[in-house]
């Protein structure tokens, strides 16, 4: 199993899995490889070193690192912790995946419908409840003006399907 990492045009990080490198470079080449968060097929391969498995060998630890302050005078001679920098770019791409999974798993998919099934909800004629679907630009202002609110999300292709 080849493990590569990739970019994609709007600066996506994320893993590929191929069976070899004359796998990843056809799928590549045909165009299968695209970003998991954006469907951006302008993927490029980054520089990565080899996974080394140690079979968990570890650095010996020394004795009471895993040992909370004894009081929170202990922790206050510590001093106050650094101000933590914005979180990084893995950590908000799995936040945003999880949000659309939640999305598509509490939402009912009515497809090219959106923008009729939209206004039975709001005019009453259909019970309240969470859709999604596709609707062009035109029928989004539409619903805009009749003050219909809707919120464009792209969902990447991966998540339409069965994960394999």
């Amino acid at each position: 199993m080849k493990v590569v990492d990739l970019r994609c045009g709007n600066g996506h990080g994320f893993e590929g899995w191929f069976g070899s490198e004359e796998e990843f470079q056809r799928q590549q080449d045909s165009g299968q490889v695209e970003c998991p968060l954006c469907a951006d097929r302008q993927v490029s391969r980054l520089p990565s070193a080899p996974r080394l498995n140690l079979s968990g060998a570890r650095a010996p630890r020394s004795e009471g690192t895993d040992a909370a302050p004894a009081s929170a005078d202990a922790a206050a001679v510590t001093g106050p912790a650094a101000p933590a920098g914005p979180p990084p770019d893995h950590v908000l791409q799995a936040a945003w995946l999880h949000a659309v999974r939640k999305l598509m798993a509490n939402t009912e998919d009515v497809g090219e419908r959106f923008a009729s099934e939209a206004r039975r909800i709001h005019y009453g004629e259909t019970p309240q409840r969470g859709i999604r679907g596709q609707a062009s630009a035109d029928e989004r202002a539409a619903l805009a003006d009749e003050g219909i609110e809707v919120v464009s999300i792209p969902v990447p292709a991966a998540l339409k399907g069965p994960l394999q």
